[in-house]
């Protein structure tokens, strides 16, 4: 399963990413000055939402092209993405790093960050 060292060296891997200390010092993955991924650990308003089905282990937020993505990726494998209040009418999801293969991770990174990149560097990235 994946690893913060996979998250970083898929999201540094695409052009025009830096890597920088986000909200509490945890590192966020920006496109120009556009975040598309995070680290985000459960906060005591996520933990007393969530309750007894609260998750353990690290949690990437990834952004998301609409709140149909989020739903979609949610209903399709509750055991890797969910959602919290804080999240409601924003277009991201939160995943269960540990429990999300690296194919997936880098499809799912890569979708992320085709959403906040620039479009002339999402044209070149995707070859046109």
């Amino acid at each position: 399963m994946a690893t913060w060292e996979d998250v970083q060296r898929i999201a540094l891997a695409m052009p025009g990413t830096t890597e920088r200390a986000g909200h509490g010092d945890q590192p966020t993955w920006r496109v120009g000055d556009k975040g598309f991924a995070w680290e985000r650990p459960l906060r005591k308003t996520d933990l007393a939402a969530l309750g007894d089905t609260a998750p353990t282990g690290p949690i990437l937020g990834v952004r998301v092209q609409d709140e149909g993505v989020k739903s979609a990726l949610i209903a399709d494998d509750p055991d890797v993405y969910f959602t919290i209040p804080h999240f409601d009418g924003y277009p991201a999801v939160l995943l269960r790093l540990e429990r999300i293969g690296v194919e997936e991770l880098t499809e799912l990174m890569t979708e992320a960050w085709l959403t906040r990149a620039p479009k002339r560097l999402a044209k070149e990235f995707l070859g046109g």
